[in-house]
């Protein structure tokens, strides 16, 4: 703050004042003096202190500036600060402030650092705000007008949503197709076994939980509940075609589709693991997905070949096909059995006629072209994060 000084130029023309005489007048009559020393030389034996005395002739209040005395007229009278302006405590720079709901405030931003957790910086600034409360004087109020973090808890906490709604769609979709309880459950475990795990990968990378390492996490839910499907699927034909135990069908089965599990983990891997290199801004948006999506992937295939055949063991009985007693089941699978049958038919048709739809799939890939060139590119999509920011820009000499 500072002590404002309006002058009023008819009452300095009337006293044949200046705007300089007034300057000089605050300057002489509000210093700091030294008025002497304690313990100064020629000292007495034994003297170990020595102190500077100065005087508290700096003002202070509005009064004391508008006493400041300017200059003495003729007949005696003198003239003071406040014969000729308006004297008043007010802001050191008029060029910026800063008002809350209509009310004056003093406002300050905090930046967040490189590399720092967005949440946790807020947290740490809530509670050094709130432990300074007490010292405010009465009637002043902390308040936050813009936070950013608010936005990424909801972030998160809408990918979490997500995340339970894709565990919960996947076992409904493993029951429907499956038709098996135990089936379905031996597939579920491998959910929360390979997410821990994966969870353990992002600590050891020192990645956080985010919006993108969440993403990722939603996606890898689909994948890699496939490898146990591919292993449950087949331990389960091998029974029901060759009669065999759940024990020597597990063998069986996983002596088939080893490889076929590795190949797959590979394949994805490979799809995401380049996207851990990029560099620049863009390899740190992608990083954490490609890591958190990559694990999933490989921690997956470890569950399928080592945890899923237990479980097979251990949870699958051996039985005979037969139509199922859930009337939506045997909808389902009639349905199903008709769509196959479309399906099957609709293969045979193109298998026939290779020439003509060879023509079909390259007018698919070059339309596909042409609609990628046509859309609109950015860097990253736009967010509404339900806050409206405008900047008002007044003509020269607006007040």
């Amino acid at each position: 703050y500072a002590m404002r000084v309006w002058l009023d130029p008819l009452a300095l023309a009337q006293y044949k004042l200046t705007p300089a005489d007034v300057t000089g007048a605050i300057q002489q009559q509000n210093t700091q003096v030294a008025v002497g020393e304690i313990g100064n030389s020629p000292t007495t034996k034994g003297q170990q202190l020595r102190v500077t005395v100065t005087a508290q002739t700096q003002l202070k209040t509005v009064s004391e500036f508008e006493n400041i005395r300017l200059v003495s007229t003729e007949d005696g009278s003198t003239v003071r600060l406040k014969d000729v302006a308006r004297v008043e405590l007010g802001l050191e720079s008029y060029g910026s402030s800063s008002t809350y709901n209509g009310h004056p405030a003093g406002g300050f931003g905090v930046q967040l650092a490189s590399g720092a957790n967005a949440i946790t910086t807020a947290q740490n600034v809530h509670a050094a705000l709130d432990a300074l409360k007490g010292t405010l004087p009465d009637g002043v109020e902390i308040a936050y007008s813009y936070e950013t973090t608010p936005f990424v808890e909801l972030s998160i906490e809408k990918v979490v949503e997500t995340l339970i709604e894709a565990i919960v769609l996947v076992f409904v979709v493993l029951l429907i197709f499956l038709q098996n309880w135990r089936a379905t459950l031996i597939p579920m475990i491998a959910v929360p076994v390979v997410m821990l795990g994966t969870f353990g990968v992002l600590a050891i990378a020192g990645y956080s939980i985010n919006t993108l390492t969440m993403f990722a996490m939603v996606l890898a839910i689909g994948l890699l509940v496939d490898d146990a499907i591919v292993v449950v699927e087949n331990v389960e034909r091998i029974m029901a075609d060759e009669g065999l135990s759940p024990r020597e069908a597990t063998e069986k089965s996983m002596g088939q589709i080893t490889g076929a599990l590795i190949g797959i983990a590979a394949v994805l891997t490979a799809v995401f693991i380049p996207m851990a290199f990029f560099s620049g801004s863009v390899g740190v948006i992608y990083r954490q997905f490609s890591v958190t999506i990559a694990s999933a992937m490989i921690l997956s295939v470890m569950v399928a070949v080592v945890l899923t055949p237990a479980l097979c063991v251990l949870l699958l009985r051996k039985h005979k096909q037969t139509e199922s007693r859930f009337p939506p089941f045997r909808w389902f699978n009639k349905g199903f059995g008709a769509a196959t049958g479309g399906y099957v038919g609709a293969v045979g048709y193109i298998v026939r006629r290779p020439l003509r739809f060879l023509v079909v799939f390259a007018a698919l890939i070059g339309g596909a072209y042409w609609a990628y060139t046509q859309l609109p590119t950015s860097f990253i999509p736009e967010e509404d994060q339900g806050v409206l920011m405008t900047i008002i820009t007044l003509p020269d000499g607006a007040n």
